[in-house]
């Protein structure tokens, strides 16, 4: 094949493999210590589990499901499977257990990956609901003395023993694979109905690695830190991209432990969720606020500097002689402690998943921590755009990555078509076609958000497009910049703008609990309970106001008329967020419907 680019992942892993070969790959904590993969060690383990799954009679076009946390083996099993010739089914540790059954029988699963003996307890009822039939066969990582469980290790060994008795058997069966051939189904989990599994050919995958590595140019000596679950496309894609350049993937022992295994690491790329972002800059907020008032100033002080300063970087303008010199004496106050919490030699973040807000993207930016936004769909593989590491406007989610078209339908509903771009719904034809458009210039995958696009084709999101607000008066209000606004006050830990079909928008907010305490403290404000403390019409006026100075410039229609405050956060285990975070809208105003009726007049409703 010469220098042509990989057409499949089963090509970019053995290639990356070869050129990787002394050089470690991979590293993970266990027992206290950094243990390194290397190039070699990492083909060799593949090897022998995919010649292991071929001997458990894993033949190509076979589904096999994959339910662990993120770590070598799960990216060790994903390669596996691909290299036999089968189709890759991940589930979210976190994924509820009747969509884990389902998940398991609709992509008629033929074996079953599990990382712990906790998962697979938890997933039991799951198994235990095949009727008529026996369950996919379990293969755990763990070690166990359960006879009807396999284990990964066992499972090794009997490829090693394979590859020995027939040399050259992987590298036959790894390279049937075809461009056109499925890789994975993703089942993705939406804010309403039953998961829908995305069918992501090799050529999507592969497509899609090489051209968002073209775009944010990785280097073979960066080290990337890895926390985000593999079982979400965008993580995983991001590998196959760090794997192609040789970049060292180091993986986070969990969420709970990336701020120690980041200042241990030093890592010069993350990818994350503006979640992260948010609770970074909550401790930072916390942590001041504890400070001297003579150190809270100095705080508040180097923020307005280093946002200023940002704003100005961003936009390409002038940066007058004395913002420089303040953002420099600030810099060396405040701002290398932040850099320096982050490993000290961030190049920079790579951001997906939801919207990031553009005020936490400059107070970042101004600190020197450049978080670079993108934007995509499990349905495209999922990166359509992102901005560049010297071209990053905030507020954006850059332009398209090389390949990759993106237009404006009449509505402003995003448009993309590409190589990328998904072969449909698994068993889903009527759900395909709706958003599989034919045009007289081909395919056109519907996206479903609205946005924008300017002169030099960076992207703007508005909003979801079946998340608009049409008020009983007609006017549209698009729920999301709001939002972005609110949470920005930083006794904000989530909210949700509603309002459709009536007469004005009002928020649903679960504040931070702890530092509203401490506010409420301040003012000696007595309550038996949480719940006592949110109704206090004193805190409500704090909230209302704060609303009122960070949403000046919304439109008359737009204002929070009304708020409620909610005593518990939105979780995936409360149903009110999906697997990635993502809030179901739907879900939630259902929960809180008593709540939200409250806010509004009698007979506000529009009725028909």
């Amino acid at each position: 094949m010469g220098t042509e680019e990989p057409r499949t992942i089963n090509e970019l892993f053995s290639r990356a493999v070869i050129r990787s070969a002394a050089r470690p790959v991979m590293r993970s904590k266990r027992d206290q210590a950094w243990r390194d993969l290397t190039g070699a060690q990492l083909g060799e383990r593949v090897h022998h589990l995919a010649l292991g799954l071929r001997q458990l009679g894993v033949t190509p076009g076979d589904r096999v499901a994959l339910l662990a946390e993120s770590s070598p083996e799960w990216s060790i099993t994903d390669y596996a499977i691909l290299a036999c010739g089968a189709v890759n089914v991940p589930i979210y540790t976190t994924q509820a257990v009747d969509q884990v059954g389902f998940i398991l029988r609709n992509s008629g699963a033929r074996l079953l990956l599990v990382s712990t003996h906790k998962q697979l307890r938890r997933i039991q009822p799951a198994l235990g609901s095949f009727k008529g039939k026996s369950a996919p066969p379990v293969i755990l990582f763990e070690s166990t003395r359960d006879a009807s469980v396999e284990h990964l290790a066992a499972v090794e060994a009997r490829g090693a023993e394979a590859r020995g008795a027939e040399p050259g058997l992987f590298e036959r069966i790894s390279g049937q694979a075809q461009p056109e051939d499925l890789a994975t189904i993703i089942y993705t989990s939406g804010t309403t109905g039953e998961p829908k599994g995305v069918l992501l050919t090799h050529r999507n995958l592969t497509f899609d690695a090489l051209r968002t590595g073209d775009a944010i140019g990785p280097r073979a000596d960066d080290i990337a830190l890895s926390f985000l679950p593999l079982s979400h496309v965008f993580e995983r894609l991001v590998l196959y991209v760090y794997l192609h350049y040789g970049i060292q993937i180091c993986f986070a022992r969990g969420v709970e432990t990336v701020a120690e295994d980041i200042r241990e690491i030093r890592p010069t790329i993350v990818t994350a969720v503006p979640r992260l972002f948010e609770k970074i800059y909550e401790q930072i907020n916390k942590t001041a606020a504890a400070a001297p008032p003579w150190q809270q100033k100095i705080f508040h002080r180097s923020l307005a500097v280093g946002r200023r300063y940002a704003m100005l970087q961003d936009r390409g303008e002038s940066i007058p002689v004395g913002l420089r010199l303040a953002h420099r004496v600030v810099d060396r106050l405040v701002f290398r402690k932040w850099r320096a919490a982050v490993g000290g030699r961030i190049r920079f973040f790579f951001s997906g998943g939801a919207a990031l807000s553009p005020e936490l993207a400059y107070i970042f930016l101004g600190a020197g921590i450049l978080i670079l936004q993108g934007y995509g769909l499990t349905e495209t593989s999922p990166v359509v755009a992102v901005n560049l590491p010297d071209a990053n406007r905030v507020g954006t989610i850059g332009p398209p990555i090389p390949g990759v078209k993106v237009r404006l339908a009449g509505d402003g509903e995003i448009l993309v078509q590409g190589e990328n771009v998904m072969q449909g719904y698994y068993q889903m034809p009527e759900e395909t076609a709706s958003v599989l458009v034919q045009y007289t210039d081909g395919v056109w995958f519907h996206t479903g958000d609205i946005g924008t696009i300017d002169g030099d084709g960076y992207i703007r999101i508005t909003d979801r497009k079946k998340d608009l607000i049409k008020t009983s008066l007609g006017k549209y209000i698009a729920p999301q910049p709001i939002e972005n606004l609110i949470r920005a006050i930083p006794l904000v830990e989530q909210v949700i703008v509603i309002g459709n079909h009536r007469k004005f928008p009002s928020a649903l907010i679960v504040p931070r609990f702890e530092a509203l305490s401490a506010y409420a403290e301040s003012l000696n404000l007595q309550a038996k309970d949480r719940r006592e403390l949110l109704r206090h019409p004193r805190i409500l006026e704090f909230f209302k106001k704060k609303i009122d100075e960070v949403t000046p410039d919304l439109a008359p229609h737009e204002k929070i008329k009304k708020l409620a405050l909610l005593d518990q956060e939105f979780s995936v285990e409360g149903g009110e967020l999906t697997p990635t975070l993502k809030v179901r809208r739907n879900f939630v105003e259902e929960r809180h419907r008593a709540t939200i009726d409250a806010l509004y007049p009698k007979f506000d409703v529009e009725v028909g």
